[in-house]
């Protein structure tokens, strides 16, 4: 998987590039993670990237000239077609569904917004907007290295145990729903106990109890997932 991240601010990535298992997906060559920086792009003395809005109006907009040129760069660095992916809050909402879409996908543009936000006219040049939520933050750095580590653990391989992928909340095997309760030892804390199926041995009785304390756990905190109004 190629994944390449235009961005004003490269320096936020190296830590998580070389952290945890996606600093191990990069060393095994299963991820490719580049930055391209959005300021080499920038116009005048002082690289910028942004103007006011035609109108009127508070903040600065990003220049769709100094975008588009960033993320057709960054494609021809990956060296094969991409997919590109804004990322606004205006998008569509990521869901687990969007991770194993991404995960699939050979190699990704993410294209990481500031200020007041994109042109209008940049969304004629990517592929796809995801946000990461109802909500607004001062860039899109957060979401791309969100998105990107949901896809990446997904991949196989990259994790130790592939099993744990398979029943989690949101998977399939879960059927969309969230997980179930999960316990491990002491079986005993300040009055707090391991029920009794679990220690039982009996794997046909463990694995109803599971299933009913997902849809249990998934109508009182998720109904919207058992409505069809979530996305597994």
């Amino acid at each position: 998987m190629r994944v390449a991240v235009v961005t004003l601010f490269p320096e936020l990535f190296a830590a998580f590039s070389a952290t945890s298992f996606v600093g191990r997906a990069i060393a095994s060559g299963k991820l490719s993670l580049s930055m391209h920086d959005l300021r080499s792009h920038g116009r005048g003395v002082h690289r910028s990237v942004d103007d006011t809005p035609y109108g009127g109006g508070s903040g600065m907009v990003m220049r769709v000239d100094c975008v588009v040129e960033a993320i057709e760069a960054a494609e021809r660095a990956l060296g094969v077609p991409a997919q590109r992916v804004l990322l606004s809050p205006q998008g569509e909402r990521f869901h687990q569904g969007i991770a194993r879409e991404l995960a699939a996908t050979s190699a990704l543009v993410l294209v990481c917004g500031r200020y007041e936000g994109f042109d209008e006219r940049v969304r004629s040049h990517v592929h796809r907007e995801l946000s990461l939520g109802d909500f607004v933050l001062t860039g899109g750095e957060v979401a791309a290295m969100a998105m990107v580590e949901a896809a990446v653990r997904l991949i196989p391989g990259v994790l130790g145990n592939e099993a744990s992928v398979d029943e989690e909340s949101f998977s399939v095997a879960c059927g969309g729903k969230l997980e179930y309760p999960q316990y491990t030892r002491p079986a005993s804390f300040r009055g707090a106990e391991v029920p009794e199926v679990l220690l039982s041995g009996h794997h046909a009785h463990i694995e109803r109890w599971r299933r009913a304390q997902s849809e249990a756990r998934t109508a009182e905190r998720r109904p919207d997932l058992l409505t069809g109004r979530g996305e597994p």
